[in-house]
């Protein structure tokens, strides 16, 4: 991991919260863990004018936020020493053709451009990039990594596509989605793949549905006008539940042979996800009521907490009508998922914080003891906790046949390490090449495809208290004898 060649990554938006919540945090403990390439320069631009000294000042009070501890001064020293800051104006050609000028005076001839900017923002940057030869691969290689959202719609998402393939190939458009940084996301596969005991049973004959649930305990945070525009389906739905989807779904990829392994090969691995999206049943207007259940959360109570509604919110509109929560009943029209449906629900200002899926297993076809058993599950944890979990049914000791739910239980900590965080890996596999863990143009757009009409169509958006569940109704999504499963904090 530390072969990589001189490296230079240039930050656009790097006076951002994003960048100082998440991107710089990423990259100091890239260099702290021996990742960094030897010869490695970060530097960030924006259209405030200030001194490199300046930026560093900035960066280390976010790093002591980000840390919650004063910085380890040899550490900083060396993270200092490769972080830099240029004032750049998007629209001004000569900045950019100066920013290559000293790139290229440094020796630093591969070139990772993150755009840590609004949506707006990405066609001029990257017609700027294209205009100043700063898209060539000539002496070294470029790319970019764009962040979300990618796009508010389809004709959106095809235009950015559109804009960025007039300067950069696929090949060098890396679309960022932090979820798949996650190490239990990636765990999702070597659960299936790497154990024979799961595999067999990864499908309609033994599999009763499939729950998938991005729960968040917060509100708005400030981030009310964003949010106006967005909605939970655009925030959450589209993206990262959608590529939670494609995990647990998805066939097995197979990459060229490599010695006596099929690798995990980024196209590969990016076909299966887009077979995925495209065989989504459409949830046409006439079932819309039967699939889709949208929510805003009212004032209610919190960890003992009181807590505003999301009408009192800043930024936010009295007479709103987005949804802050939404469940969805999904099928996939395919041979391993016909019949087996998918819940996916997600809100904001519910009792816990926890992204977990559940693949809950079918009953056995006759009861042999007293009581019905109940449905085996495996719960795969995401974040806070992650680990997995098996339930499954014990005998209790003694003379009756008594049945008990029991857990079996893997834990990250188990490891003695979290690994890296979401972004330091991701940020890491774009400078490898590794697109893996990226989602490609064309799996967006059929995403935008599916989700389309649920944006556009009129489904009344009903209120729940915060630190619910969200609307009750949700519950008519479910089948008989199915129940969403309850979270833990």
């Amino acid at each position: 991991m530390n072969t990589l060649e001189p490296t230079a990554i240039i930050i656009f938006g790097a006076s951002g919260d994003l960048t100082k919540r998440k991107l710089l945090p990423a990259l100091y403990q890239l260099i702290l863990d021996g990742h960094a390439p030897a010869q490695f320069s970060i530097i960030g631009v924006a259209r405030t004018v200030m001194t490199s000294a300046e930026y560093q000042a900035i960066a280390k009070e976010a790093l002591e936020k980000a840390y919650k501890a004063p910085l380890e001064e040899n550490a900083w020293q060396r993270f200092a020493a490769m972080l830099s800051y240029q004032a750049l104006d998007f629209h001004n050609i000569q900045d950019f053709i100066a920013l290559r000028e000293q790139l290229e005076a440094a020796g630093l001839h591969n070139w990772l451009f993150y755009c840590s900017v609004p949506p707006s923002a990405f066609p001029t940057i990257t017609q700027q990039l294209g205009d100043s030869g700063m898209n060539s691969e000539e002496h070294g290689y470029t790319r970019i990594i764009v962040e979300k959202p990618f796009g508010t719609n389809l004709t959106t998402a095809q235009t950015l596509n559109l804009e960025l393939h007039k300067v950069f190939a696929e090949k060098q458009i890396y679309r960022i989605d932090h979820f798949l940084g996650k190490e239990t996301v990636q765990n999702i596969l070597a659960l299936r793949f790497a154990n024979t005991i799961f595999e067999p049973l990864w499908n309609r004959n033994y599999i009763d549905h499939v729950q998938i649930t991005v729960a968040e305990d917060l509100g708005m945070e400030g981030r009310g006008g964003f949010y106006e525009e967005a909605g939970i389906l655009r925030d959450m739905v589209q993206n990262h539940i959608m590529q939670l989807l494609c995990f647990v779904a998805l066939e097995p990829p197979v990459g060229p042979w490599q010695g006596n392994i099929h690798p995990l090969e980024a196209g590969a691995l990016r076909d299966e996800k887009a077979k995925v999206i495209r065989a989504l049943r459409p949830i046409s207007a006439e079932f819309l009521e039967h699939s889709i259940v949208l929510g805003q959360y009212q004032q209610g109570t919190i960890k003992n907490e009181a807590v505003v509604g999301y009408l009192e919110e800043a930024k936010v509109s009295a007479t709103s009508k987005t949804a802050t929560y939404a469940a969805l009943k999904v099928e996939i029209d395919n041979w391993r998922w016909a019949g087996v449906p998918f819940y996916l629900r997600s809100g904001k200002r519910l009792p816990v914080k926890n992204t977990e899926i559940a693949i809950v297993f079918k009953r056995p076809p006759l009861d042999l003891f007293p009581q019905p058993s109940k449905p085996n599950m495996l719960r795969i944890n995401i974040q806070p906790n992650e680990g997995v979990t098996l339930s499954f049914d014990a005998k209790m000791p003694g003379l009756t046949a008594d049945l008990r739910p029991v857990n079996m239980d893997f834990d990250y900590s188990d490891f003695g390490t979290s690994g890296p965080s979401a972004y330091e890996r991701l940020i890491l596999d774009a400078m490898h090449g590794d697109a893996s863990l990226f989602p490609r143009g064309d799996e967006v757009e059929a995403s935008w495809a599916w989700i389309e009409p649920l944006l556009e169509g009129e489904i009344a958006v009903q209120p729940y208290t915060a630190g619910t569940w969200g609307p009750k109704t949700a519950n008519d999504l479910l089948s008989a004898g199915q129940r969403w499963h309850k979270l833990e904090p």
